[in-house]
């Protein structure tokens, strides 16, 4: 049996690359296999941090018995849905119109053409199979039936998502961003911070649209929303109060239990938002710029690779255990510690005899600052010792685009904020990096390994979040370079990606065509597509970028002004260009002698004002030691006033 997953760039097909099952990669060989052999296609689509993808794979997929019933009777085709986003995205919308319901492992049954008529998720082995030996015995005796149910299941979904991405004639303007921010305000969480119930996911460009709402309309009850939330969190036990850094979510309400699996884009996107409720609320300053800095040191220390990017995500589980590096029972500190500093630290951390996870261990919560910093601090370092002596959970060192365009922006804006020139100088590595290696013949690549770039091309979130980034450093640093790299990006993006109605597409107008479009308007864990190029547009066009950036942005929104509307969870990005663009957006251009008084203003300005340093490009750019503020293209008069500032 061929091994067709040993020369794949992605951990997630070389974790499945000795199963017994007989593997193909997404491509057109493995439909053209199932045409020829008259079979349907089983698709399985996951990621390698999936703690219930780990399961089915031990159950089934490295299973004997299954691995023979697929031989027989199926083509399997492996995907992972963080180098091939855009499968993922066709699948799941199949999957949730059928079920009601998402999730990894997404499990579908396709036609030779491509066609899913059935779809679900996890299935323990016995309920595979079942599944597996009922699907075949149709396709023998019925095969039109299912063919037909493959055939409406994609008409239906192609009707449906026509109709949701018509654009609106009113736009995304500030009367819905408020009739947003009041929407999110009905259905937050008064207690525990968040929206909703369990599971419940950090809200981060949720969070990133309400700050910019509150500097706009001093609504308090905005900015309430976000320092509760962010407090809530970083005290929780799906922060890692000893290591950094955040989990995917969480399995309560009350964020006690996380679902351990750590991914780049979490990460990112919420440094950003801790970043600037820290240097615009003093209430929040001391806990939120210690998670800031805490979640740098980590993404520095866990998930930096050799190539100067960044990996990933680690895993949930170690060893097959889901959180055994993370948990804790008070004898174990009190065996890490010594008695005193044990017990102590078991209630200062919610450390309970019956615990809080499973099988009597708990997660760390850190529920209110301890009355000795130093103490703490040193605690902290001798358990993070001491952890580390634990068996690790695996990396997936995969060096995604767009994840690593997020912090490449997260981690320039928080070294400009805290002005920490090491963390700008890390972003612009990375950038490099990007730029040099995962753009192939003038294409930009969805990811690499090791250096070695994948055959998947990137998507539109993988140019809008990379040109942000750039633009983040070409405002740190004041590099025209940077503009000039994002203007490339952006314009590539709006030939492949932008149709002649504003929307943008799934796949570029050079990628194979799927059965199903992938097309989404709204965000999910990370920024979609559309939200990703609107926010890169107004952020270019406010930094001196071509003219018909604010335009191309603005019709792009209207595309999502609906679903802002009636669902403004899932459009926290394109809220955040909808507040940048009702907002000028507001730049703020610094000279390259500028005061100290006048830099440290610009520190403490808006959320959402663009502060440009070192400016000296542009017909905008200021005096040396002055100052020049923008709103859209009119900008004021130099100044040396740190008062005349935002």
């Amino acid at each position: 049996m061929p091994n067709r997953l040993s020369s794949s760039t992605s951990p997630y097909l070389q974790q499945h690359a000795d199963n017994p099952v007989d593997w193909w990669e997404w491509g057109p060989a493995a439909f053209e296999e199932a045409g020829r052999r008259g079979v349907p296609v089983l698709l399985s689509v996951g990621y390698a941090a999936c703690h219930w993808c780990h399961v089915m794979a031990h159950e089934s997929f490295e299973d004997d018995e299954v691995a023979e019933v697929l031989r027989v009777g199926f083509v399997t085709v492996k995907v992972d849905r963080e180098e091939r986003p855009d499968v993922d995205a066709a699948y799941m919308s199949a999957l949730t119109a059928l079920t009601g319901q998402g999730g990894w492992p997404m499990t579908c049954l396709l036609t030779p053409t491509g066609e899913p008529f059935w779809a679900g998720t996890y299935l323990p082995k016995d309920g595979f199979l079942q599944l597996l030996r009922a699907a075949s015995v149709q396709w023998e005796q019925d095969r039109p039936r299912l063919e037909h149910g493959g055939a409406e299941v994609v008409r239906t979904l192609t009707e449906a998502q026509q109709r949701a991405a018509a654009g609106s004639a009113e736009g995304l303007d500030a009367r819905l961003a408020d009739e947003a921010a009041r929407s999110l305000a009905a259905d937050a969480d008064p207690q525990w911070g968040g929206f909703g119930g369990a599971p419940k996911f950090p809200p981060s460009m949720v969070l990133a649209f309400l700050l910019r709402h509150h500097a706009r309309t001093g609504e308090a009850r905005s900015l309430e929303m976000v320092r509760h939330t962010c407090e809530r969190m970083a005290r929780s036990g799906m922060y890692d109060q000893v290591g950094g850094g955040f989990a995917r979510y969480a399995v309560d309400r009350a964020w006690v239990v996380p679902h351990f699996e750590k991914m780049l884009y979490d990460n990112a996107l919420l440094l950003g938002v801790y970043t600037d409720l820290a240097r615009t609320d003093p209430v929040s300053r001391p806990w939120a710029e210690r998670v800031v800095r805490e979640t740098v040191e980590w993404l520095l220390r866990e998930l930096w690779t050799e190539q100067e990017a960044f990996a990933s995500s680690l895993d949930a589980d170690t060893d097959g255990v889901e959180g055994a590096t993370y948990t804790w029972t008070r004898e174990e500190l009190v065996a890490a510690l010594g008695e005193g500093d044990g017990e102590r630290a078991a209630d200062l951390l919610g450390v309970t005899p019956a615990g809080t996870f499973e099988h009597g261990r708990s997660t760390l919560q850190l529920t209110a600052d301890p009355d000795d910093a130093p103490w703490w601090a040193a605690t902290r370092q001798r358990l993070d010792v001491q952890r580390s002596l634990r068996p690790q959970p695996g990396r997936d060192d995969k060096v995604v685009t767009a994840w690593n365009g997020l912090l490449v922006a997260a981690l320039a804006h928080a070294g400009w904020a805290f002005d920490e020139e090491d963390w700008v100088d890390v972003a612009a590595r990375c950038a490099r990096f990007l730029l040099r290696e995962h753009v192939v013949e003038g294409r930009l690549r969805r990811s690499s390994r090791d250096g070695t770039v994948g055959g998947a091309l990137a998507v539109a979130e993988d140019h809008g979040n990379l040109a942000d980034g750039l633009l983040a450093l070409h405002r740190a640093t004041g590099d025209p370079s940077w503009l000039a790299a994002a203007d490339d990006l952006i314009t590539a993006a709006r030939s492949l990606f932008v149709r002649p109605d504003g929307s943008v597409a799934g796949t570029g107008t050079d990628a194979d065509r799927l059965v199903l479009d992938p097309t989404t308007t709204g965000d999910n864990a990370e920024p979609g597509g559309l939200s990703a190029i609107a926010v890169a547009l107004v952020r270019l066009g406010a930094q001196g970028g071509p003219p018909g950036c604010f335009e191309a942005a603005r019709d792009a929104l209207t595309h999502v002004s609906e679903q802002a509307r009636q669902a403004p969870r899932f459009t926290g990005w394109s809220l955040v260009a909808a507040e940048e663009l009702t907002a000028g957006p507001t730049v703020v251009r610094l000279g390259p002698s500028a005061s100290p008084e006048l830099a440290a203003t610009t520190r403490r300005a808006p959320v959402g004002t663009l502060v440009l340093h070192r400016s000296t490009d542009g017909p905008a750019a200021p005096p040396p030691t002055a100052a020049v503020v923008c709103h859209g293209t009119v900008c004021g008069l130099p100044t040396e006033d740190p008062a005349a500032l935002p």
